[in-house]
């Protein structure tokens, strides 16, 4: 196993394959793990590197510490560290925002993103939000992460063919630490970068589940307001869509990066 200082923290990696370096970025209380159906799609033609954000999967769990901004300088110094140049970028949920905020920081670092179920703010706006917010948050604090576990394996793989993937779900979900979690939780509710959109330079691709957890409109709103970005949508798909709709999701990933690789090997030449 892999493992770099980076920022005071010890992070947790894995660095896969050859050619243009595709960094891929894991949601809340997830790991690297999140990706393992996009690899076998990913590692013929890419370099492909997964880095465990603080507080998550193998890496370190320290006592403070948690924004959506120092995961995105976390992110940056290890782009650094390893030499990556201009890495793609790929993020689910959490993983989303962070690349957002490494975007707006630094829009010369990435040659693209990918954003799959998430978007550039987690500020509510109106009542149901606020209550949807306030839910999450007191059941993370009170429920057990067993709890929590089969909740969210429930909603995010209901059907009856993916009980495997539920037990697989649940068994991870139960290796989180919970105080990193919840302080991971409340690092996200009040975050936002949608008034520095326009920073953004590079292509962007936005993936999201019909049945994701926020409506697709609310994706198409935020899409409208970047320069080179498209909005794509998976049916059938929830919150985890690289699992759920792996083959719809690869084609979709494989076709973007060739396209953005093309486009980023011409500017250079220009």
């Amino acid at each position: 196993m892999a493992y770099l200082q980076l920022n005071g923290c010890n992070l947790h990696y894995t660095d896969q394959g050859e050619g243009e370096p595709v960094l891929l970025i894991h949601g809340l209380g997830s790991s690297e793990r999140d990706w393992e159906y996009q690899l076998p799609a990913l590692l013929p033609g890419y370099r492909v590197l997964c880095l465990d954000m603080r507080g998550h999967g193998k890496s370190e769990k320290p006592k403070g510490g948690y924004s959506v901004k120092t995961f995105a300088e976390d992110c940056l110094a290890f782009i650094a560290f390893m030499q990556l140049g201009k890495p793609h970028i790929v993020g689910i949920s959490m993983g989303g925002m962070i690349a957002f905020q490494l975007a707006t920081d630094r829009p010369d670092v990435p040659a693209s993103l990918t954003i799959v179920n998430s978007g550039p703010e987690l500020i509510p706006r109106h009542p149901r939000e606020y209550l949807l917010v306030a839910q999450r948050l007191f059941f993370a604090h009170v429920l057990p992460l067993s709890a929590i576990a089969k909740g969210l394996a429930k909603t995010l793989f209901p059907k009856s063919e993916q009980q495997d993937i539920r037990e697989t779900f649940e068994s991870r979900w139960l290796e989180n630490d919970r105080r990193a979690y919840l302080a991971s939780l409340r690092a996200l509710v009040g975050w936002g970068v949608t008034d520095k959109l326009d920073r953004i330079i590079c292509p962007v691709l936005v993936i999201s589940a019909d049945k994701d957890y926020t409506p697709v409109e609310k994706k198409r709103e935020y899409v409208s307001r970047l320069g080179d970005a498209r909005l794509e949508v998976i049916e059938d798909s929830r919150h985890g869509t690289p699992i759920d709709q792996a083959d719809k999701f690869n084609a979709l990933l494989l076709d973007f990066l060739a396209q953005s690789g093309s486009a980023a090997l011409a500017g250079n030449a220009g």
